[in-house]
């Protein structure tokens, strides 16, 4: 396993060793002993849930955090291609409002890591994607929070102008206005 820094700090780019055949290939998208190894890059050792969602051209899913329970999210994509952002919306963090980008493709098999505490959403490239994040915490409802996709605070340049969004996520709030809905930073 390879694991490279974004330009923003604890979020990561993980390639797994690859073994070709001519039947295919083998990968592990996670190993406890490996995770261990590269803790320093704060790769998540416990993994308590693993979602999958599926979603076509266009679609926009984010920006997700969890309040109470944060999740950290080894994001991959099993089938097409996505633009996959983390950002930091962390109180008192000194990059907050600070955004990094990925594209992540089932033809060329990694993951990002995206630490608890950090807004995380993506964008469909392809006429299809499956996409699976393995969390640290189980889903929290009453903490489920977000902000939206265009916060010009955050200003992600998104490879989309006009994303098809979900009603819940076309109306989350803005960075500035989400207050104390918004994590803390902890040094």
């Amino acid at each position: 396993m390879k694991v490279t820094a974004t330009g923003l700090p604890g979020v990561v780019v993980v390639e797994p060793t690859i073994y070709h055949d001519d039947r295919g290939l083998f990968l592990e998208l996670f190993n406890e002993e490996s995770a261990r190894g590269a803790s320093e890059h704060g790769l998540p050792v416990t993994i308590r849930q693993i979602n999958q969602s599926r979603s076509r051209k266009h679609v926009l899913r984010g920006l997700h955090y969890q309040l109470g329970r944060p999740q950290g999210k080894l994001v991959s994509v099993l089938y097409g291609e996505i633009f996959d952002v983390a950002a930091d919306v962390r109180r008192g963090s000194p990059t907050f409002g600070q955004w990094t980008g990925v594209r992540l493709s089932g033809d060329a098999p990694r993951a990002v890591w995206v630490p608890p505490g950090f807004a995380h959403g993506f964008a469909v490239l392809s006429d299809r994607a499956d996409v699976v994040y393995a969390c640290t915490d189980v889903y929290h409802p009453a903490g489920d929070r977000g902000v939206r996709w265009d916060d010009p605070t955050i200003a992600i340049d998104w490879p989309t102008r006009e994303p098809i969004l979900s009603p819940k996520d076309a109306a989350l709030p803005q960075l500035l206005d989400a207050g104390n809905e918004l994590p803390v930073w902890e040094p």
